[in-house]
């Protein structure tokens, strides 16, 4: 079978599916159809809908978008068999009820950011950076019942830098991803796949990618300074790890973007105590050792450096971050 004649049902939401289904296009695959979520609300009053990523991308060339506010309803059901799929892609979706996932004759394949089996969950880049990886990467698999758990059919690997953040990693996985995705689907149209079972590949530890709540990302200044800088980094820039910011008469909320681990030895110090010089520079103590604060975002303000923060606000003796 050729390329042009696989018929491809595209599945996902964010920016991260839409280098995927901008690949399958542009490559000439022929995508029959397109599932995303359907238009949010936004605005203060909820008035105007905002379509996604995908679907901005879908429309703007011409494919047959679908949107199900439920994935087991019997008319969106309906709606895909019609298209007759060959196979279906899910990059970056919803969690798939079994009548669709098993309903082409050549299956469904996700494409998800890591190196599975580890990191199995909704926020993989985030954990991985966290929990200070030196490599991350991305899989395809086929699905089934239980999440993230089906057949790996190729995997790419990719090294995390010191300082990379989940944004610099996002942008090269997303790249990576549209390879990988088109990769696959001329392996499967070739009968080239050879799959491997999860619970085939040796690891010591399974390490899930939880879903990342505001309640998350609430920076422990009583771990070492390694730690809290894997954190920051690996929730930056969304949704940004956050702390409180007391002196002797206000509390408020700060996001921390940015920070560089300035020693990692000192432990006779204070967590959260604060050092500047009110104009250039602000270092946070940690259990073991030191951060350099370099950009950070008060509560109602936009994302600033740590001079353009230094100007406007005003240390005191207790000053602490909590």
């Amino acid at each position: 079978m050729k390329k042009e004649d696989l018929r491809i049902i595209y599945m996902g939401t964010p920016d991260f599916a839409v280098e995927s289904l901008k690949a399958l296009v542009e490559g000439g695959y022929n995508v029959v159809g397109v599932v995303t979520m359907p238009d949010k609300p936004i605005g203060r009053h909820g008035s105007v809908l905002q379509a996604s990523p995908v679907k901005k991308y879908a429309v703007e060339h011409g494919l047959k978008v679908l949107q199900p506010v439920k994935l087991k309803d019997d008319q969106f059901i309906n709606e895909l068999r019609e298209l007759n799929a060959d196979l279906q892609i899910v990059v970056a979706f919803r969690m798939l009820p079994e009548i669709v996932w098993n309903m082409p004759r050549l299956g469904t394949f996700n494409l998800h950011a890591s190196l599975l089996p580890q990191y199995r969950g909704a926020a993989p880049i985030n954990w991985a950076i966290i929990n200070g990886e030196k490599e991350t990467g991305i899989t395809t698999f086929f699905l089934k019942h239980e999440i993230d758990t089906g057949d790996i059919i190729q995997q790419v690997k990719v090294p995390i830098g010191e300082n990379d953040n989940v944004g610099d990693i996002h942008d090269k996985l997303m790249i990576l991803g549209g390879k990988l995705v088109t990769e696959t689907v001329d392996n499967i149209i070739n009968d080239n796949i050879q799959t491997t079972q999860q619970d085939n590949i040796p690891t010591e530890e399974l390490k899930p990618a939880p879903k990342i709540f505001h309640d998350t990302c609430h920076i422990n200044w009583e771990q070492d300074a390694v730690h809290v800088h894997d954190f920051i980094r690996g929730l930056s820039p969304y949704p940004a790890a956050w702390s409180k910011l007391k002196t002797a008469d206000k509390e408020i909320d700060v996001k921390i973007y940015e920070a560089r681990i300035l020693e990692t030895e000192s432990s006779n110090t204070v967590a959260g105590e604060v050092n500047s010089d009110g104009k250039t520079f602000l270092h946070v103590r940690c259990s073991k050792g030191t951060l350099e604060i370099h950009s950070l975002q008060l509560a109602g303000k936009k994302r600033m450096s740590i001079t353009d923060f230094l100007k406007g606000f005003k240390f005191d003796k207790t000053t602490v971050l909590c």
